[in-house]
Parts: C-alpha cells; sequence; structure tokens
C-alpha cells in the first residue's frame, strides 16, 4: 500500500513539476509571458536563408524585446483600435486565408492544365448570343436554342464568318467578323479558354456558357507558344533633359546604319549611346521577357525577328526610340519554375470558382451543414419591384424568423438573409423573382460558409495564427516608427538643423573639382571639342555645332567630383584647365576643369538625405532608451544559458 502511495506521489510531482515548467517564462513583459519555445520560433524563423546575417542569441534578444516593447507602446496609445488599422490587418488576413479557403488538390490540377495550355497559342473565331446570369428562365432558354439553331447550321456547313457577322451580339464582330486572334491560357474566361484547347482544328464546339452568354467557337490555327526572348537594346531617349537639344530620330536612324552598313558592334554602340543606363552598362542586354512585359510596339518588333543576331529598325515607344537585338529565344520553363506564377493566375482568374465550390462542400462535410431550402422560397413573395429600385422595406420580412441552415454550432436565419438582401441591393433591371433570390441566397450561403471557416483558422492551425500575431504586431510598430522616428525626422526641421548643427564633423566634403567630361567620336571631334572651348563657346552651343554633322559625335557629363566619383577625372591632374586626351571604350575622352573646390562642410541641403537618415537612426536610439526606462521587462538567465548553448 506505501508502495502504491510512493508511486502516485511520484507521478504527481512529475506532473505538477511538468507543467510548473511548461509555465516559466523565459521573458516577462508586465503582463505578457514569452517562453522559451516561442522564442526559439521566432529567432529560427528570423535566422533562416542564406542571405540573412545571422544573429547571436544576445544579440536577438535585445532585437526582440525592442521589438515588443514599441508594439506594447503602439497598443498603450490605442493604435491597435483605430479603423484604418483594423482595414489594413483584415486586409493582410483576406489574403493569408486564401490558401486555407480553397481545395488545394483542384488548384495542382488546374495549374497543371494551365501549363500545358501554355504551350501552345489558339487561333479562334467566335459568334456569340447574349445571355445574362440573371435572365429568367424563359429568356435563357430562347438564348439557348438561338444559339443551338445556328450551331446546327454551321455543323451542316454554313459558313462560320458571314453567321458571325449577321448573328452574334459581340460588338467587335463588325470589324473581325469574330476572329479573336490567337491567345494561350489566361487569357479567355476559363470555360471559353477550355472549349477552344478542347476543340480541334477545323471543327465547331460544343456550346459555351460564359457570363456574357452562350458561345460557339471554331479553331482556325493552332502554333507552339512564343515562349520567352533575351534580347538586346539600344534606347535613345525622347526626353528633352536626356536629348540634350539632339534630334532622337535621326540619332537612332545614324547608329542603326552604323550597326547594318558600318558592322558597328552591338554591344560597344550600346555601351556608348543608348539612354538605358542600367542596360547600357551590359552592352544593351536586358532581362529575359515574354508576351506581355514589354511595352507592345516593343514587344511586337522583338518577337517578329525570326533569328537569333538579328536587329530591328529603330522602332519608336512611348519612351524613346529602340534599336533591338534578338540574343536567343527560349521554350517554355519548366513547371517547376513556372509553379508559383501558375498559382498566383490560377486564384486570380475565374477558374478559381470550382475550387471555391469544393472548398464549400469540404466545410458542409467538415463541420455538418444543414439546410431548410423551403424557408428561402418565402422570400419569392416579399420581393417585389422596389427591390430592383433599390427600395426594398426590410419590414416586409419581419415575420420571417425561421432558421435557413446551420453550420456546426452556429445558426442562420430568414432574418441573416433578410439583412443581406438589404444591404446587396441595387437600381438594376427587373428580372425573374426566383432566379434574384436563389443568386442571392447562393452568394449569402458561401459567404456565411467561409465567414465560418475564416473564423475556425486561428485555432486549426497555428502556423495561421502565428502569421496573423506577426502583422498585427509589424503592422503597429512600422505606423508608430512612422509617426515617432521617420515622419518626425521629416518634418521636425528645427530638430534636423540642431541634430546636423551637433554633428557638424561627420559631414564634410574632401577636395573636389568642378569639371565637364567629354565624350568624343575621334581624335578629330576632340580637337574640333577643345578649339571651341577655348574659343570661349558655352555649352549648349559646343553640342549644336560638333554634333551639327553626326548626332554622335560629342556627349558630356558635368558635375561636381570627389576622388573616387569617376575614373577619369580621378587620373587627370586636378588644376584649372583641359586635360589630355584618353581612349575609353573606343572614345576619345578629356576633362575640362572650371573650379577646384577645396575642403569644407556640406550644408544641411548638401546632405538632407544622409543626415535625414542619421537622426532618424538617433531618433530610433533616444526611444528605444526611453521605452526601456518605461516598461519593466525580466529575462530568465537560466533558460538565457541554456539557449546560448542551443542555438549559438
Amino acid at each position: 500500500m506505501n508502495f502504491t502511495k510512493n508511486i502516485l506521489a511520484s507521478l504527481l510531482f512529475l506532473l505538477i513539476t511538468s507543467i510548473q515548467a511548461q509555465d516559466v517564462a523565459f521573458i516577462e513583459f508586465n503582463d505578457e509571458k514569452v517562453d522559451k519555445d516561442e522564442f526559439v520560433r521566432v529567432y529560427k524563423k528570423n535566422n533562416s536563408g542564406e542571405m540573412i546575417s545571422k544573429s547571436t542569441v544576445d544579440e536577438y534578444l535585445e532585437l526582440y524585446i525592442n521589438f515588443k516593447l514599441k508594439v506594447k507602446e503602439a497598443e498603450a496609445r490605442g493604435l491597435d483600435t483605430i479603423s484604418f488599422f483594423r482595414r489594413e490587418l483584415a486586409g493582410y488576413r483576406s489574403q493569408l486565408a486564401r490558401p486555407y479557403l480553397s481545395a488545394e488538390s483542384i488548384i495542382e490540377e488546374l495549374k497543371k492544365e494551365a501549363y500545358e495550355r501554355y504551350q501552345e497559342d489558339v487561333r479562334v473565331k467566335h459568334l456569340l448570343i447574349r445571355s445574362k446570369i440573371d435572365d429568367s428562365p424563359e429568356d435563357t432558354l430562347k438564348a439557348y436554342n438561338k444559339t443551338n439553331n445556328l450551331r446546327k447550321q454551321l455543323i451542316n456547313g454554313a459558313d462560320f464568318e458571314k453567321l458571325a457577322r449577321t448573328h452574334s451580339e459581340d460588338p467587335n464582330v463588325k470589324n473581325d467578323g469574330g476572329d479573336l486572334g490567337y491567345f494561350t491560357a489566361f487569357h479567355m474566361v476559363y470555360p471559353f479558354e477550355s472549349a477552344a484547347f478542347e476543340t480541334s482544328k477545323g471543327e465547331i464546339s460544343d456550346i459555351v456558357r460564359t457570363r456574357f452568354g452562350y458561345h460557339i467557337l471554331k479553331v482556325i490555327d493552332r502554333r507552339p507558344a512564343f515562349g520567352r526572348m533575351d534580347a538586346a537594346h539600344i534606347l535613345i531617349s525622347t526626353d528633352p533633359v536626356v536629348a540634350q537639344n539632339s534630334d532622337p530620330k535621326a540619332k537612332a536612324a545614324e547608329i542603326y546604319r552604323k550597326l547594318i552598313e558600318d558592322k558597328e558592334s552591338f554591344e560597344d554602340m550600346a555601351t556608348q549611346f543608348s539612354d538605358d543606363k542600367p542596360s547600357a552598362k551590359n552592352g544593351g542586354i536586358l532581362k529575359t521577357f515574354t508576351v506581355g512585359k514589354m511595352v507592345p510596339e516593343f514587344e511586337a518588333a522583338a518577337f517578329a525577328l525570326e533569328n537569333d543576331g538579328d536587329i530591328t529598325e529603330p522602332v519608336q515607344t512611348q519612351f524613346g526610340w529602340h534599336i533591338i537585338k534578338r540574343l536567343k529565344r527560349h521554350d517554355l520553363p519548366s513547371y517547376k519554375k513556372m509553379e508559383s506564377e501558375l498559382t498566383n493566375k490560377v486564384e486570380r482568374d475565374s477558374r478559381s470558382a470550382l475550387t471555391q465550390v469544393a472548398m464549400i462542400n469540404r466545410i458542409k462535410k467538415q463541420y455538418g451543414f444543414k439546410e431548410n431550402f423551403k424557408e428561402v422560397e418565402d422570400f419569392y413573395e416579399i420581393i417585389d419591384e422596389s427591390y430592383f429600385k433599390g427600395k426594398w422595406d426590410i419590414n416586409s420580412a419581419s415575420k420571417l424568423k425561421k432558421t435557413i441552415f446551420s453550420i456546426g454550432e452556429k445558426e442562420l436565419s430568414q432574418q441573416d438573409f433578410s439583412k443581406f438582401l438589404k444591404r446587396t441591393q441595387t437600381k438594376r433591371p427587373p428580372v425573374d423573382v426566383s432566379v434574384l433570390v436563389n443568386q442571392k441566397y447562393e452568394a449569402f450561403k458561401r459567404m456565411k460558409l467561409l465567414e465560418y471557416k475564416d473564423s475556425k483558422l486561428d485555432e486549426e492551425y497555428p502556423d495561421f495564427a502565428y502569421l496573423m500575431e506577426e502583422y498585427h504586431d509589424g503592422i503597429l510598430l512600422f505606423n508608430l516608427t512612422e509617426e515617432l522616428v521617420w515622419k518626425k525626422a521629416s518634418d521636425d526641421t528645427i530638430g534636423l538643423k540642431d541634430f546636423y548643427e551637433k554633428n557638424k564633423e561627420n559631414y564634410r566634403w574632401e577636395k573636389r573639382i568642378l569639371a565637364t567630361v567629354y565624350s568624343c567620336l575621334d581624335e578629330t571631334i576632340a580637337k574640333q571639342t577643345r578649339e571651341l572651348i577655348a574659343s570661349g563657346l558655352d555649352l549648349e552651343k559646343i553640342m549644336d555645332t560638333v554634333n551639327r554633322s553626326s548626332q554622335l559625335n560629342l556627349k558630356y557629363e558635368r558635375s561636381r567630383y570627389e576622388m573616387g566619383d569617376n575614373e577619369l577625372v580621378d587620373q587627370v591632374d586636378w588644376k584649372v584647365g583641359v586635360s589630355e586626351n584618353a581612349e575609353m571604350e573606343g572614345r576619345i575622352n578629356f576633362v575640362h576643369v572650371q573650379e577646384i573646390l577645396e575642403p569644407t562642410y556640406k550644408t544641411l541641403d548638401d546632405s538632407r538625405g544622409l543626415i535625414t537618415a542619421d537622426y532618424q537612426e538617433y531618433l530610433e536610439k533616444e526611444w528605444i532608451k526611453s521605452l526601456r526606462d518605461k516598461y519593466s521587462y525580466k529575462v530568465d538567465s537560466e533558460i538565457l544559458d541554456e539557449l546560448r548553448k542551443e542555438l549559438n
């Protein structure tokens, strides 16, 4: 008996010890406790990834305490109660909840289907008979019968274009005869796209229902998809500031002639003359692009090039004149590389409705769904023409209080549905009342079922709850930091000036020169430019004179330079006058030094951006110091020692 009592006592002791261990806080912030596991979770999350500079436990602990104290201050100021914060957090929640409110298996199937379709472009003619979703059953049937009759004529050999021009209700049919040209996945609404890809070349499709009405398709052609392209370009900007009094069109034409007739190097010409500076540094090479990534004029010209190495004539876009060189055409990337892009497109596309239907059915099964549809039919009698004028009186439903459906422990009544009807009524053309009520009820039911699932996410998915907490704290931190640090640093002109005066030694110009760097086509142009400088001609007149025969003769850069700002400026003697010639990138360059600027303090206006950033850093440190004085916190040193051994 004593043995049994000892065993029970030991077990009880172990249980109590275990519970106490779980209750031991690593960090205590007044009423909030952070246990060891929670700290380890956020530490590992924020110290993962190759691009992240790893923090020691002690370093991260300091950052974590600062973060928590800032959030506490934001909550103390009531920032978590204002409507702007609640709207922003609700927006993020909606985005984060989306994967949990869709059927992933359906999404996976749709992604694979879209990838297969991406490998083809399909050219289609179509014929449309309009039929709105809220048409009465009689009008819907009438539109369907008309479409079916036309399809029979097409099957029997009628001319598609002639029938389309005569009967199609697509407003563009007068211009295109129903020919939509080539398209691929995600270019059309999903049912239409599916019909196009599932119908053989030369065949007539079945009747297709979309939100626009009933369609009949004829597939004219299929071709392999364009894929992706590597290209380079030379941009001659039409921006007056960049053009420097030159004629961009003439300049582009001259560059094109040199590329074609004189066989000049495209890469060298891009480096010398392209106004797209980021790509010019790399010989004009652009990032790989697909259809839809460039402005239409550029895209059409680029994809029209037949062979690698081909060059377009100058092509005008909103940015200026482009000369484009095709480097390489790529086939469609692998499914794995495109998977993220496909996921985003499927979720935004009309096909996402299929995943929602699957999710609704899953919710019904998971939580238990009971429906009394006959209670919905009561609304057929109380919805009248006032609803279509946006003036329906909800009091007409005051006696309707029965349960329409239940999900889990939640019941939705006729009163809930009547409030939905009231809230969503708008002025609209009258439709059959039963059609309207049924459509509204389906929307109401779908909304409430998804809301119910959404309400369960935090308790069913810990990762979701953690993420929501991070967004909650992150938004609060951003808003308060903007108010007390970023905005204050910009608006507090007196504080900024005082900070500048106290730290003036940190903001000094080293020795500088005011100079113009000239880049000349050859020695002759360099000699002509030197003579014009010596004659006292101003810069604008020098450019006009030298570039009269060619827009490529002369270009310049004028600035105040410190050592290290410009490679050529670093090499010349820093004295007033014109330097010797230096050949760089196939051109003759020299520097005209106008003035020597001795070391001096930078003014506040000279380095306002840098000084403001330093002032922000100062405000941040002072703020953290005040928070640590204002709020008490305690760190368990024993647990900290354990974490140092485990994580460092």
